[in-house]
């Protein structure tokens, strides 16, 4: 056996070179982090890796990181960018004469403004209306709200990534979607990785269930313990790997937690899903948007459902990311209270207020 100790400034530089000279059957044995250096001891078989296995290398990882400094920047910039969006709607508005528009499409519209549905959205909404008065609304409304529904075909990738803000239910959310896929395929073999290991009432709930599921259960306390945690359940070949994140603190962001994972080079295994609730207000959804960008492929996840009033946001968040929505939850138990989402299913939840 060949073992060798790793050192880089991030643990995604130190998987780099681990799987540039060890391939992906490496495994990892310890793991430190000291005065900003992080160290990874690591084993392999004395057989080379197959010829490909390696993944992209430190050039790879370092063009993914942002500059330092590059966060503050984009934050001034989007900071500004919203300020003048918001004159440029509010000048827009007046044109929005939603007595032009035949009585059904005209009630429609009014409905969502008292729902919360942002302005971008109505007049997008209105301007597609306006241009045919025969139309339905659930027409453009299909357009700008993306659905992908929960299941083994729709998200193939590996690993399926909770991201949330805390208290969005992503633990109650990451078991629901895992036994929903068990249930689609009971030979399913799944890991669930608990990286918010330092909250007692979580760690303790998602052990709990996992053991009664039959579902392997790892933790990882920091980004050096989830990167070796990954890559060693990653050469056990799980058919799905759930990892539950904790909330970001203010001026964090996603890109930076996982790109120090290592889990930004390999984008075609990884899908993120941002765990949301429909209650927040329109400048709370807009900094947690910008700050559970990911860059990889993924979806919105809806929470709560059965204690919320009004569901404009769930439009808002679609159209502001462009993610489709993968799946409803509801309800405080795990078993039948998350659905993967249907057109005909959110229509009914947006205008009618039915659950699932």
């Amino acid at each position: 056996m060949q073992i060798k100790t790793f050192s880089a400034r991030s643990a995604g530089a130190v998987l780099a070179q681990i799987r540039e000279d060890f391939g992906p059957e490496a495994v990892i044995l310890e793991t430190s982090e000291e005065d900003g250096l992080v160290r990874m001891t690591a084993a392999r078989e004395p057989a080379p890796a197959a010829p490909g296995a390696s993944l992209p290398g430190r050039a790879a990882r370092d063009a993914l990181s942002p500059p330092a400094g590059g966060q503050t920047e984009q934050m001034l910039w989007l900071e500004e960018w919203n300020h003048i969006r918001t004159h440029l709607l509010a000048l827009m508005k007046p044109a929005l004469k939603l007595g032009d528009l035949p009585p059904r499409q005209r009630l429609a519209l009014e409905f969502l403004q008292r729902e919360g549905v942002d302005d971008r959205a109505m007049l997008d909404l209105f301007s597609r209306l306006k241009a045919d008065p025969a139309a339905s609304i659930l027409a453009p409304l299909g357009e700008m709200v993306l659905i992908r529904p929960w299941s083994l075909a729709g998200w193939p990738q590996p690993v399926q990534i909770l991201a949330g803000p805390f208290g969005a239910g992503k633990t109650s959310v990451a078991l629901r979607m895992a036994l929903l896929l068990r249930k689609e395929s009971p030979g399913l073999r799944i890991c669930l990785v608990n990286a918010d290991a330092t909250r007692g009432s979580g760690r303790l709930f998602l052990r709990h269930y996992a053991e009664l599921s039959d579902m392997d259960y790892r933790e990882a306390a920091s980004t050096v313990e989830l990167a070796s945690c990954l890559l060693n359940a990653e050469k056990e070949r799980y058919d799905r790997i759930f990892l539950d994140l904790p909330g970001l603190a203010r001026r964090t962001f996603l890109k930076t937690l996982l790109a120090d994972a290592g889990l930004l080079e390999a984008p075609a295994k990884a899908a993120v899903h941002l765990v949301l609730e429909p209650h927040y207000g329109e400048k709370i959804l807009a900094g947690l948007l910008e700050r559970y960008a990911s860059g990889l492929p993924g979806s919105l996840v809806w929470t709560k459902l059965d204690e919320a009033e009004h569901f404009g946001q769930m439009v808002n968040a679609a159209l502001a990311t462009g993610l489709p929505i993968s799946a409803l939850s509801y309800g405080p138990g795990l078993g039948g209270s998350l659905a993967p989402a249907r057109d005909i299913t959110l229509w009914r939840l947006l205008f009618k207020k039915e659950l699932p």
